[in-house]
């Protein structure tokens, strides 16, 4: 990656991010901490894309996707950490 990544994100071999949330997440009943997103790749953004009508709800699908939990679990968040989850999206594009 050519831009520094914030002391929050960090880069796994596999290109993944594993984002520390500042607020923490519920997930499945239990508090997370941290959340992995894997890289995406142009499937994850079409199907995220398909059948929603706005570029919110899209990244709120794909973002979910990519964490492998639920679109619902993810629109619970503290918007510091959606804000985080969004700045690591950011850098997979670029």
């Amino acid at each position: 990656m050519d831009r520094k990544l914030p002391e929050y994100i960090t880069e796994g071999e596999d290109g993944s991010l594993s984002v520390t949330l500042a607020r923490g997440l519920d997930v499945a009943g239990a508090k997370v901490k941290a959340v992995r997103l894997r890289e995406p790749t142009l499937d994850d953004q079409l199907a995220a894309q398909s059948g929603k009508t706005g570029s919110a709800e899209s990244e709120v699908a794909l973002i979910a996707n990519l964490a492998e939990i639920t679109p619902e679990e993810l629109r619970r968040a503290k918007m510091r950490d959606y804000g985080r989850l969004q700045e690591a999206l950011g850098f997979f594009y670029g």
